[in-house]
């Protein structure tokens, strides 16, 4: 276990955390934590030691280069760091890592252990997965909680999904276990165009953390590079048109599926948070 004596007291700590592999496609999860770390300028807190859950023929190190001919090794782990975001009353851990290889068990029962010597009591994992959802439309978020009251709080599409599952899925499950609420969010990555980045797919998510902890997260460059995502694919699909009938066959499923309660309930959502961020930052009116 992880010396955690001369951290920092945390006030009413979050845990929001996602894993590069295979629960992240188009780097859309990890690409929510890169995100948030930068924006809220986290500071490094706790990292895990490799050895234990990591088989480095799998998932290697990685040498850099720093200054003349010295060369750092930087080796696969699970970090946390924390973040204290402006106007937030309450401390925000980011658990940014890569699924381990091998023990997920002894991994669970440390993570858990972590969170329990912070006093996380919520926490919010991040996935992605491929899926044949059209680029066009709205990133379909879906999930799980161990909590009824949460998932209703924030209009989470609950999933019925049973087979393989990941570290997130396995995490998840352990933190109920343990007594700590916990919710999945799961966005939608069109297969057709599975190389990363997703900056579509990574503001989604964004926007459900939101709902999550009530609070406007500053989303910088992402809606433009969400748009800018959005129209190279739908050049890239104007070329190619076994792709273009492919994405209207998607479009026209997608809309038939779509329920008009669905709807409205997300244009409610997007209402709440226009009124968060008007409430939190008057100044932008």
């Amino acid at each position: 276990m992880i010396e955690l004596e001369g951290l920092p007291e945390l006030v009413d700590p979050v845990l929001i955390a996602a894993f590069e592999g295979w629960n992240d496609a188009g780097e859309a999860s990890s690409g929510v934590i890169a995100h948030l770390e930068s924006e809220w300028k986290a500071e490094p807190l706790i990292a895990l030691d490799p050895e234990d859950y990591y088989d480095f023929q799998v998932t290697r190190p990685i040498v850099e280069m720093g200054d003349g001919l010295t060369r750092s090794i930087v080796w696969p782990t699970t970090r946390l760091s924390l973040a204290r975001p402006p106007g937030f009353e309450r401390d925000v851990v980011l658990l940014r890592g890569i699924e381990p290889n091998m023990r997920w068990r002894g991994f669970c029962d440390e993570i858990v252990g972590i969170a329990h010597e912070l006093g996380i009591e919520l926490t919010v994992m991040l996935g992605a997965l491929l899926n044949d959802s059209p680029h066009t439309r709205p990133v379909p978020i879906v999930g799980s909680a161990t909590d009824e009251g949460l998932a209703r709080s924030i209009n989470l599409e609950l999933t019925r999904y049973e087979g393989p599952t990941g570290i997130v899925g396995v995490l998840q499950h352990a933190f109920g276990a343990a007594g700590l609420r916990a919710v999945s969010l799961w966005a939608s990555v069109p297969h057709y165009v599975a190389q990363p980045p997703n900056p579509k797919a990574t503001l989604a998510l964004l926007r459900r953390v939101e709902d999550v902890l009530e609070l406007p997260i500053p989303l910088g460059d992402l809606v433009e590079e969400s748009r800018a995502w959005e129209n190279g694919v739908d050049e890239l699909a104007s070329q190619d048109t076994e792709v273009a009938e492919y994405v209207k066959e998607l479009e026209e499923r997608k809309d038939a599926a779509e329920l008009p309660e669905a709807s409205g309930d997300a244009i409610a959502a997007e209402f709440e948070r226009y009124l968060r961020r008007r409430d939190h930052d008057p100044g932008d009116q």
